[in-house]
C-alpha cells in the first residue's frame, strides 16, 4: 500500500468515525473545496491549485455531448435555471445566491455524480469539481 493510499484510507476511517460518532463538520463551500484540493493534490502530485477560468470554461462548455452546465442553469449561475428537458425550475447554482448550494455532502455528491454524467458521460475528477466550485465562488 503506497503512504498516500493509506493516509486516504486512515483520513476516511477517521472521518468515519466521528460520523458515526454523532460529530458534526460544517459543510461549506470551503469544505468541499478542501476535500477535493487533497483529492487532486493525491491525483496529481503537481497539482498547484484550482482556476476560476477552468471553472469558468468548464461550466459553459458542451464538453462533446449536447449539454453544458449553462444550458440548465443559465449563462448566470446566480440566476434561477430551467431544466432544459423537462422544464422544471432550478434554484441559482452559485452559492452567493443559494446558501443552500453546497451545504450538504449527500447532496453534493449526488449532484456532481448525476449531472456530469449528463454533460460529460463519466464522472468529474476532483480537480474539476474544485475548478467548477472555486468560479461558481466568484459569481455574485
Amino acid at each position: 500500500m503506497h503512504r498516500t493510499q493509506f493516509y486516504c484510507l486512515l483520513r476516511f476511517l477517521i472521518l468515519a468515525l466521528l460520523g458515526v460518532s454523532g460529530f458534526s463538520r460544517a459543510e461549506t463551500p470551503q469544505f468541499f473545496l478542501e476535500e477535493y484540493r487533497q483529492a487532486a493534490k493525491s491525483q496529481n502530485p503537481g497539482f498547484k491549485g484550482f482556476s476560476p477560468a477552468a471553472g469558468e470554461g468548464f461550466y459553459r462548455n458542451k464538453h462533446g455531448g449536447d449539454w453544458s452546465c449553462a444550458s440548465c442553469h443559465t449563462d448566470n449561475p446566480a440566476a434561477i435555471g430551467k431544466h432544459v428537458v423537462t422544464g422544471k425550475p432550478i434554484q441559482p447554482l452559485s452559492p452567493n445566491a443559494n446558501p443552500e448550494r453546497f451545504s450538504d455532502a449527500a447532496k453534493v455528491n449526488k449532484w456532481f455524480k448525476r449531472n456530469c454524467n449528463d454533460v460529460l458521460k463519466r464522472e468529474c475528477t476532483p480537480e474539476e469539481k474544485g475548478n467548477f466550485l472555486t468560479y461558481l465562488i466568484t459569481v455574485k
